[in-house]
């Protein structure tokens, strides 16, 4: 049952158990105060009459009439509230009526309260002698009184203390209620947001905690959204980007390609129809093969340009290393007004391919990215090994610049934001911090270490 009740239901039943159980407390404490209480009032009362009978029994011999005076007396006392007072003979015979009952004895509490507060009547016997005729007047304790305003007190207080009860735990539950509303709109926020409807939001409120919540969540959603919608506009720009690629190396595999292998194809006619003569020409030969070698070479260099643009060359040959510091050559060589610093840690070891590609591609953009936009003067590239939590092998990469940063609210380029897919997509991360002293671009990439 308790797994089935809501965060709402538990606290309410919590406060339904300690108000019960606190009045339960109060009044328990009540009943086990009033045996001693009635106990002490007994001995108070017959303590009192044993003094008083003493007093003016002292002086009874010296009456007219003696035996009329002490049933006077005894008459006389048995009026008391909280006790009764019986004149016998030696031989322990009443010699006065009983006392009858009082109106509360009809109105009493119930049976077993009077037998758990006061079980047994207390009665003391003291003797009297009259003109040598021995006698005596026991007083017997009758405390109903008493425990009647016991129990009235008793009832009082749980009926009030019940008023209080209900009138505290109602208060709370609409305490509780308006402190835990949030929870109902966050469950409704998280199913849109499950659902891929990222423009939902709550609106704060309730305890402080609760509100808090709320604003992370509008956060998260906000962001959310903001990342799908860069993952929608990235899909799309690499679709496009693939599309322009297609056609770029179309064009040139029409426009440079075709030619050079028309070309190639009429001098090897040519070379064909020298050889079938009778006659070869030297001249001719030489010439059409120097055209040839003359377009090998190029069609060389063309396929180079497009295998670059495909794949860095000389990666799987030469290394990462030996790669990033050709590109930070060829960077020195366009650029001499600009210092390139880089430095790769000789820990770094192996990292593994598809981790190579993704640290050249890294430095690429970021180089690139400096070169276009950032007006710097200098460029640091830092390549080291990192362990993270669990053991797992990584490669930091660190490019910094001293140029002018990044507008304040600048988005990233769809070359940074791709990388940063790819990085997640291995597992990795690439923050972009900008400031006075230029931007920072620092990736963790994951390695195939051991």
């Amino acid at each position: 049952m308790w797994q089935n009740l809501s965060l709402r239901g538990r606290i309410n039943l919590l406060l339904a158990l300690l108000l019960a159980l606190g009045l339960a407390v109060n009044i328990g404490r009540q009943v086990a105060e009033a045996g001693p209480r009635v106990q002490a009032e007994d001995q108070s009362v017959i303590r009192l009459a044993r003094e008083f009978i003493a007093m003016i029994v002292a002086d009874l011999n010296e009456a007219p009439d003696p035996d009329a005076r002490l049933n006077q007396i005894a008459r006389d006392l048995s009026r008391l509230r909280h006790v009764s007072i019986a004149l016998r003979d030696s031989a322990g015979n009443p010699l006065t009526p009983p006392r009858l009952g009082t109106d509360a004895d009809t109105r009493g509490p119930p049976a077993w309260f009077v037998s758990l507060v006061h079980p047994e009547q207390t009665a003391v016997s003291v003797p009297v002698s009259i003109r040598g005729k021995p006698g005596s007047l026991v007083i017997t304790s009758h405390p109903d009184d008493e425990i009647a305003e016991i129990w009235d007190g008793i009832v009082t207080q749980l009926e009030v203390g019940s008023v209080i009860a209900l009138a505290l735990f109602f208060l709370m539950t609409r305490v509780v209620g308006r402190a835990l509303a949030p929870l109902q709109s966050l469950a409704e926020a998280m199913g849109q947001l499950e659902s891929g409807h990222y423009e939902a939001r709550v609106a704060p409120g309730g305890a402080p905690e609760l509100a808090a919540i709320c604003t992370r969540l509008n956060h998260l959603a906000a962001t959310l959204g903001e990342a799908v919608e860069d993952k929608r506009r990235l899909a799309e720009r690499a679709v496009s980007l693939q599309d322009i690629e297609r056609k770029e190396i179309a064009r040139e595999l029409h426009d440079e390609f075709g030619p050079y292998l028309f070309s190639l194809r009429a001098h090897a006619n040519a070379l064909a129809k020298q050889a079938d003569g009778r006659e070869p020409s030297a001249d001719a030969v030489r010439k059409h093969g120097s055209a040839m070698l003359e377009q090998i070479n190029a069609l060389q260099q063309f396929n180079r340009r497009v295998l670059e643009r495909l794949r860095p060359v000389g990666l799987a040959e030469l290394g990462l290393r030996q790669a990033l510091e050709s590109l930070s050559r060829l960077w020195r060589e366009s650029r001499p007004d600009v210092a390139i610093e880089t430095s790769i840690s000789p820990a770094l070891g192996a990292t593994g391919e598809t981790a190579d590609l993704t640290i050249y591609r890294i430095v690429q953009e970021a180089l690139t990215n400096v070169f276009r936009h950032a007006g710097a003067t200098s460029v640091s590239v830092v390549i080291e090994p990192v362990e993270q939590a669990g053991g797992r092998h990584c490669a930091r990469v660190r490019v910094s610049d001293n140029g002018r940063g990044m507008e304040p609210g600048q988005k990233l380029g769809f070359g940074l934001v791709g990388m940063r897919e790819r990085i997640l997509a291995l597992g990795g991360t690439l923050n972009v911090v900008s400031g006075d002293g230029g931007v920072t671009v620092e990736a963790l990439v994951p390695t195939a270490a051991t």
